[in-house]
């Protein structure tokens, strides 16, 4: 394959030795809290048990998923990443990826969409043997522009809801021609990266970039997934007025029993000071619900793309568009009233000026599965046909082990007695 002209991130600034201190430095300090990864990069610096793979990566790059991408190479592999969001990159820990003699980084922030595929192309030069996505884009840039790479990848990895939705659709088409485990669908990380990482993460950057309060506020959630669950729970914590939009019956009925104000987005609109969207949809809030917000809505999403909120439907409304402060774009409609886009309809969390992403702890978890997952693809990989595949439990487990181990926790084990009861079926009352 021909190499992509667009160049690594070390091309792209000024000063790449003094940014690449500055991305190590944020590195060093999210590893002190992340002990699992911590844990298999001993492991890993020892067994080698990635030596001569070339891993493909399309992630969110900044410095927690940097230690993710440092422990595949320094576990043997040749690794060449990618951003999978043009604002969710960090240039200072691109370019500490990219000093690192085994890992060439091509991630740059605020790349066009031209640079952004063009990037993705560069890291599809390195012929990779493994893919690992957030969001899928690497995996249908393989399929659709490079199928000759396809017989010779053991298999991928991906991250998000969002991509594991798009793999799926993939599948039941029969498209998808090498194995993908969903690491999103994990225990480990639906039940901490999607509830208490998107919940906690979300609401801390919208509050740090409007500089307001969240006590009092009716805070409309569209979805009640994992990431809506968590979003709605840590808003109720600071004493918002929380109100859910769904489709799904059966999680509306929940959010329902769970005490929340379930109401449809045409309803909910009105009395929104917040509107926040978690669906992986597109089209979510729309012109008709512009229509009847109030003057000073907040609009922002924390699903993986910014299709969530119509911003095409929001500027034909619009008479007048500026920048109401940093990550804040206010469109004024006709009648004065104005609605604040945050982070530009992106990922709040992740594009926001101030963004950091998911908590340190919480991303262990969530890397932690993906590393072992990339493990279990190059020892096993050739057990695994085509297609989306769940996580196998004793891998999410040994993750689990390693963080309780870390935390002191200690927790009961079955008996032979227990584990013989609950495997049989002759038990009877």
């Amino acid at each position: 394959m021909s190499q992509s002209s667009y160049p690594p991130v070390t091309q792209h600034l000024d000063d790449p030795d003094a940014a690449a201190r500055e991305g190590r430095r944020k590195m060093d300090w999210a590893l002190q809290h992340m002990p699992i990864l911590s844990k298999l990069r001993e492991d890993y610096e020892e067994s080698k048990p990635f030596e001569g793979q070339v891993i493909g990566m399309a992630m969110h790059v900044e410095a927690k998923t940097a230690n993710l991408v440092e422990l595949l190479a320094d576990g043997g592999a040749e690794v060449a990443i990618t951003g999978c969001n043009p604002l969710s990159t960090h240039d200072d820990v691109s370019a500490a990826l990219d000093a690192h003699e085994r890992i060439t980084s091509y991630a740059v922030r605020e790349v066009d969409d031209e640079g952004y595929y063009a990037a993705i192309e560069s890291v599809l030069s390195h012929e990779p043997t493994l893919t690992v996505d957030d969001g899928m884009d690497m995996v249908a840039a393989v399929h659709e522009d490079h199928p000759e790479l396809i017989d010779s990848i053991v298999g991928g990895c991906e991250e998000t809801t969002t991509g594991v939705h798009r793999l799926r659709a993939m599948d039941e088409d029969g498209a998808l021609e090498y194995p993908i485990f969903a690491v999103n669908d994990t225990p480990m990380k639906r039940l901490f990266d999607n509830v208490h990482g998107t919940g906690e993460s979300s609401l801390a950057t919208i509050a740090m970039t409007t500089n307001l309060s969240w006590a009092g506020k009716t805070v409309v959630v569209a979805g009640y997934g994992y990431c809506g669950k968590g979003v709605a729970k840590k808003a109720a914590g600071q004493n918002a007025n929380v109100v859910v939009t769904e489709v799904e019956p059966r999680r509306a009925l929940e959010a329902h029993m769970e005490g929340y104000d379930v109401r449809p987005m045409a309803e909910a609109a009105e009395d929104a000071d917040v509107v926040l969207t978690t669906t992986g949809n597109r089209d979510v809030v729309t012109r008709e619900h512009f229509e009847v917000m109030k003057d000073g809505v907040l609009l922002a999403n924390a699903g993986h793309f910014d299709v969530e909120v119509n911003l095409d439907d929001l500027d034909d409304l619009a008479v007048d568009r500026y920048e109401a402060r940093e990550g804040v774009e206010a469109y004024e409609m006709a009648d004065g009233r104005r609605l604040n886009v945050l982070a530009e309809g992106r990922l709040v969390n992740l594009a926001a000026p101030i963004a950091l992403g998911h908590p340190v702890e919480v991303m262990d978890q969530s890397f932690g599965v993906q590393a072992v997952c990339v493990r279990e693809l190059v020892e096993n990989g050739g057990d695994y046909e085509a297609g989306v595949h769940e996580v196998p439990d004793v891998l999410d487990r040994e993750v689990a082990e390693i963080k309780l181990a870390a935390e002191g926790v200690s927790y009961d084990e079955l008996t032979d007695e227990q584990r013989e009861y609950m495997g049989s079926w002759q038990h009877g009352t």
